[in-house]
């Protein structure tokens, strides 16, 4: 039976209902991954359609997530969550009985809509819980820390269950984790929304889906078709008009759905900018790394899994305490010193070898979690601070927005980097020379296919042969990851240097629009009244 007003609540338990909700949906965005090489067995998937599983679930969450948040705040945040969780479960429990990977796909994209209404509420209705800054930052930390543990230790849980089920147990676990986020909510988490219900924006949302949906997927497409084809640029010139459109569209309206008044704000503008560098950074890695530990150093799922338990530990801490320090000593120092540790952070995972130990992996991977924590949590800290309580839908969207695309181009620049890297490297090579040119392009596309064809070399008798093709397949993936990793490290550096000169250390004036807004409506309606309590008199 759910709570009444009688007994309302703690604002802990909501916490915790919230960051319930939210680790069951950011698991899902990392778990998948250490499944796809029996994906790829079990559905006799090419390197496509293993992409689109993955980036389906992306594309759908981005293109969305701005619209929903903003209906979220018109139509109920508790509602909204509750639909999203039940929608993502939906499309777990059928990605988990797919017999094809186009279905497998199709389930991932329902996951990634319920995903679009879940993190902007969870954000927002946290937001209006806390209102006192410290507080808030506080509870964002331990949010932030939620998301971050979730994205790190998905490929713990993908390994575990992979080693102990079948790949279809990673998405019912998924599902059973938002059944029971659904059960904490109903019983938890209060009610809230926009008082003003302002209307409808129908232009801004379709606007929106356009403009972002496009974009998204020019660059998930991009190192398919290359970044120079006619299809990428086409893309990109498409996109640059629909967000034109957007912005105008929205300036014209007197309830936009997005107040593009916040883009002048450098709190906010700064803020998501340091989340899109922190999250490219972050995923970037995550795709190298996963690499790196299954084809190159040849560790199991769950081995494999377990190898990000620093990254998450330190994520973890780095979320907790940026919140804390950017209420003491401001948002500029404490994010531009995330981004720079990010920085060193992949100019130390540069230097991978074969040989590496793990315990110096360990020591990279402290930097890099504590990089994201003091990056991510409190720019989210600072973007919430930007909009008003009222509009805490829409601009926890837009947080969720910029790491989406931030993680996206990520995956696609720093992979495109990679398997540039790659073929180059194998170019010429004695095992690719021996290789009939069929099998030498296929050990090109990537160094899981490498693997794949030196197993059927060796069936065929051929034993030093094949181990000569994944020598040469491990020495190039190397050269791929080592020039990722420095591009990583330039867009994070570039990153700290722009937080540093325009990211502004503490709400003030003219920082705060959001604050700004509600004290001018204070006041409006303080002079509203004196002037009725004139008229009364007279």
């Amino acid at each position: 039976m759910p709570l009444t007003s009688h007994r309302r609540p703690s604002a802990v338990t909501v916490l915790v209902a919230l960051c319930t909700a939210t680790l069951a949906i950011s698991l899902a965005t990392t778990a998948i991954n250490v499944a796809l090489p029996s994906l790829s067995v079990d559905f006799a998937a090419d390197n496509r359609q293993l992409q689109w599983i993955v980036d389906s679930y992306n594309l759908v969450f981005a293109t969305f997530v701005l619209a929903f948040g903003s209906l979220s705040d018109r139509y109920g945040r508790k509602g909204a969550l509750l639909a999203g969780l039940a929608i993502f479960a939906t499309g777990a429990i059928g990605a988990s009985f797919a017999d094809s990977a186009g279905e497998l796909i199709a389930g991932q994209a329902v996951m990634g809509l319920g995903a679009a209404f879940v993190y902007p509420t969870t954000l927002s209705i946290l937001s209006n819980v806390f209102t006192d800054r410290a507080a808030k930052a506080k509870a964002i930390g331990l949010w932030g820390a939620t998301t971050g543990i979730g994205v790190a230790c998905g490929p713990i849980l993908g390994g575990w269950l992979l080693e102990n089920f079948w790949w279809g147990s990673v998405f019912i676990a998924l599902a059973v984790g938002a059944g029971i986020a659904m059960l904490a909510t109903a019983q938890i988490v209060p009610t809230s929304k926009d008082p003003a219900t302002p209307s409808i924006d129908y232009g801004g949302l379709v606007l929106s889906v356009l403009a972002v949906g496009t974009l998204v997927y020019t660059v998930i497409e991009a190192p398919e078709h290359g970044w120079r084809s006619a299809a990428t640029l086409g893309g990109f010139a498409l996109a640059a008009p629909l967000f034109v459109a957007l912005a105008l569209w929205e300036r014209s309206r007197t309830e936009p759905m997005i107040d593009v008044r916040l883009f002048a704000n450098m709190r906010f503008t700064a803020a998501s900018a340091a989340v899109t560098f922190a999250y490219f950074a972050l995923f970037g890695f995550i795709f190298l790394i996963t690499q790196y530990f299954q084809l190159v150093r040849d560790y199991g799922p769950l081995e494999t899994g377990l190898k990000f338990i620093p990254v998450a530990s330190a994520i973890a801490l780095g979320s907790v305490l940026g919140t804390l320090l950017a209420v003491r000593i401001g948002n500029k120092i404490v994010v531009t010193t995330g981004l720079l540790l990010f920085t060193g952070a992949f100019i130390w995972i540069a230097t991978l070898s074969q040989s590496t130990s793990y315990l110096e992996i360990a020591g990279q991977m402290i930097p890099l979690g504590l990089g994201l924590g003091l990056t991510s949590a409190p720019a989210t800290e600072a973007i919430m601070g930007a909009v008003s309580k009222d509009k805490a839908g829409i601009g926890s969207a837009m947080n969720d927005a910029t790491r989406e695309v931030g993680g996206t181009l990520g995956v696609a620049i720093i992979g495109s980097v990679y398997a540039s890297l790659y073929a180059s490297s194998l170019d010429g090579t004695d095992s690719l020379n021996s290789l009939p040119g069929e099998i030498a392009s296929t050990v090109k596309e990537s160094v899981g296919s490498a693997v794949v064809a030196s197993g059927r070399i060796a069936e065929a008798g051929n034993a030093e042969l094949a181990g000569s093709v994944v020598d040469a397949a491990k020495s190039a993936f190397l050269d791929g990851l080592t020039a990722g990793a420095y591009v990583a490290a330039g867009v994070t550096f570039v990153g700290a240097i722009l937080v540093a000169v325009f990211l502004p250390s503490r709400p003030g004036t003219g920082d705060d629009d959001g604050e700004q807004d509600e004290l001018f409506e204070d006041v409006d309606r303080i002079l509203m009244d004196s002037r009725d309590v004139e008229d009364d008199r007279v």
